[in-house]
């Protein structure tokens, strides 16, 4: 059994960095520990007392132990009636002693379990709030909840169900044995000839059992990741009438979840028969030869009450085993995400109070996947107020360059600079701070209006919100809404309009008064007439800021001072809207598709 704790059971170094965790919990800890070695001490006491009051009840002369005569005060032995009356009222006595100690174990266990699930998870969320985006992109959501709440919660069983339980458990299991061995040690070992049954009966289990929950854990995550996705994209499941084809799928997903489920059930179901087959085993050769030696009755009573104490705990043992396993499996996923250093670097410490607002890249490559550039060689300056638009088919890599200069990625080569310092010497939490960005996929969260515009910072009232949207005629829409600035806009913002959205991010990035302005197809989503609303506001806000634009309607960037031409990651063009017109290159083409396409529309 010792061999198979050591092999498969405990990972030794990764149960020691579970346990780090229990370091500010530790007096509970030990506390944990002393009670399973007392509720250790207490199990061979019951039937040793029964085996007392049985003896004096059928008339054999008892020899109680001294400590027993001082507890019930109780010298004279031989006096039956009294010694099974104060025996009794000190087992009773006893058994409330017993069920308080074991209550206060069980229940700090479990709150040591959940303590140490707190500030794992706490550490959890805050390691993947810091992850590159690009881990975003490689993971699927549902593979992150699974380890930041399925696998987390499965560690707490390891101090609720696993390892102290087990250490009280084998206590309990070894001082019994040595009781039985005390009282009789040839009865002892007759009792214990099937166990070598049960030992070979709990491997297989474990094993068996171990094998399930590795394949019910993957199938979880499996089933998370897959739920996760299709509710989020439902509309495009829908859409495409894909709801019977991805509804299979499920399906086959949720019938690995039942077939593992199954194989760890049928392991139970043959496992549990043994163990009361072996036991009625071992009482019937128990009772044989007690009745074949002419034993006392008592010496029967609590062997039987013996064997059942140490079947009781051999019964859950190898399941707390497999508890224990997937703890370990659990901790691992959870450790690989807390010790993946793909992160966002903060060691910069610049925080000016002011950015001017020059942006330079310099010989920039990026890339999402190892070698699959999708920048190559960017190198462009960006005086402080002037106004740069970005186009190029899409694929180009606009929207690449707009998320690297608020450090969402990191860089393979080259250097980018925000008024000549290297943007990883900034503060990040500055550097982001000065930088306001409107994204064409605009992200709202459940919530208020107003908790969606502020973001929830404290700083921000509710009066700079209001006049913020009277700037660019928002206000007037928000107070039509049941409660005004505190209607719920549900999750991703469903009950609004793709128009109404994006005007809720165009505050946004005004509240936040930013050095470096970013609009990444800001008016993409939204109708003529709104676009017309917020056209003067963007004028407004762009003057005296530096602002990077990306828009497919070239119509809306002819006013900025320089235009930058990508296609496949490359600059093919840098000048004016004039300039780059005269040049008949890669921006006239798209210039001309684009007004030839209008007017297509126009005739129609």
């Amino acid at each position: 059994m010792a061999d198979i704790i050591k092999k498969k059971v405990f990972n030794i170094s990764l149960l020691q960095r579970v346990f780090q965790f229990v370091r500010p919990y530790k007096k509970y800890f030990y506390l944990s520990i002393l009670l399973s070695i007392l509720l250790a001490v207490f199990a061979p006491i019951r039937p040793y007392l029964i085996n007392l009051t049985v003896d004096a009840a059928t008339g054999k002369g008892v020899h109680g132990p001294s400590w027993l005569n001082w507890i019930i005060g109780n010298n004279n032995v031989s006096d039956a009636y009294r010694f099974i009356v104060s025996v009794t009222i000190f087992q009773v006595v006893f058994i409330f002693i017993e069920t308080a100690v074991r209550f206060i174990f069980s229940f700090l266990t479990a709150w040591l379990g959940q303590n140490v699930v707190k500030d794992l998870r706490v550490m959890v969320y805050k390691k993947v709030m810091k992850l590159n985006l690009s881990q975003f992109d490689k993971t699927p959501i549902g593979t992150l909840t699974t380890r930041t709440v399925n696998d987390i919660e499965s560690i707490n069983d390891i101090f609720s169900d696993g390892l102290i339980p087990i250490i009280s458990d084998l206590l309990s299991i070894v001082l019994t044995l040595a009781t039985m061995f005390y009282m009789d040690w040839r009865l002892t070992l007759i009792s214990i000839i099937p166990f070598p049954v049960l030992i070979i009966a709990t491997y297989y289990f474990k094993e068996s059992v171990n094998k399930s929950f590795i394949r019910v854990r993957n199938a979880v995550s499996a089933l998370n990741a897959f739920v996760q996705e299709h509710i989020t994209g439902m509309m495009v499941v829908q859409a495409f009438a894909a709801e019977d084809r991805e509804f299979k799928k499920f399906k086959e997903i949720n019938k690995e979840h039942r077939n593992a489920n199954v194989k760890a059930i049928f392991a139970y179901s043959i496992f549990f028969p043994v163990v009361e087959v072996v036991l009625a085993l071992s009482t019937g050769i128990l009772v044989w030869w007690i009745a074949g030696n002419e034993l006392d009755a008592g010496l029967l009573v609590a062997f039987i009450l013996y064997l059942n104490q140490i079947f009781r705990p051999l019964r859950v043992i190898a399941d707390k085993f497999n508890v224990i396993q997937m703890g370990m499996v659990s901790s691992e996923r959870v450790f690989r995400v807390l010790d993946n250093d793909d992160v966002i670097h903060t060691e910069g410490t610049y925080a000016p109070a002011v950015i001017k607002g020059k942006v330079d890249f310099n010989e920039v490559w990026f890339a999402y996947t190892e070698e699959h550039f999708v920048l190559r060689d960017i190198s462009f300056t960006v005086n402080p107020g002037e106004t740069v638009a970005l186009v190029g088919h899409t694929g180009s890599g606009k929207t690449s360059i707009i998320s690297l200069l608020n450090r969402l990625y990191h860089i393979q080569k080259g250097e980018i600079k925000i008024d000549d310092v290297k943007v990883e010497d900034y503060n990040l939490e500055v550097l982001r701070s000065r930088i306001g960005v409107v994204l064409q996929d605009v992200f709202l969260f459940s919530g208020s209006i107003l908790d969606n515009i502020t973001l929830r910072n404290p700083e921000i009232t509710r009066e700079q919100v209001i006049e913020a949207a009277k700037m660019i005629g928002v206000n007037e829409f928000i107070m039509k809404l049941p409660g005004g600035y505190d209607y719920n806009v549900m999750e991703r913002g469903s009950t609004l309009s793709l128009g109404q959205r994006q005007l809720l991010s165009f505050i946004r990035a005004i509240l936040y008064n930013p050095s470096i302005l970013i609009l990444d197809e800001a008016t993409s989503s939204i109708d003529t007439e709104s676009e017309q609303l917020i056209q003067l506001a963007i004028d407004k806000l762009i003057t005296g800021r530096t602002s990077i634009v990306i828009a497919h309607r070239l119509s809306t960037i002819r006013k900025a001072d320089k235009i930058i031409v990508l296609e496949k990651g490359e600059i093919k063009e840098i000048g004016s809207h004039q300039q780059l017109l005269a040049k008949e290159g890669h921006y006239a083409k798209l210039h001309y598709m684009q007004f030839e396409k209008q007017k297509a529309v126009i005739a129609d």
